[in-house]
């Protein structure tokens, strides 16, 4: 008689979470202080700068552990697109 096969089933569960997305109209000169003031709000999970033919130009995935020294370079790539542009839109996802 042939040996059965142990089978095992898994559920995969998902946690589904509310998402919200917002969007602010910023000049290029008050860009940095607002993605700043963003990430200290601390329930961010990403980031989009768009310009204002709502081209993306930026996307910062953040984490929640996001301090610091991991915020450095993040906030020079900010700053060189805003060198770049006069008007753009963020777009803010959240938990």
């Amino acid at each position: 008689m042939p040996a059965k096969k142990a089978t095992s089933t898994k559920k995969k569960t998902t946690k589904k979470t509310a998402k919200t997305a917002e969007t602010f109209q910023v000049k290029g000169e008050e860009l940095i202080g607002k993605v700043k003031a963003l990430i200290k709000e601390g329930n961010v999970r990403k980031i989009t700068i768009l310009d204002k033919d709502k081209n993306t130009i930026l996307s910062l995935p953040l984490t929640a552990g996001v301090v610091g020294v991991v915020l450095a370079p993040v906030l020079a790539a900010v700053g060189a697109v805003a060198a770049l542009i006069s008007d753009c839109t963020i777009k803010v996802e959240r938990d």
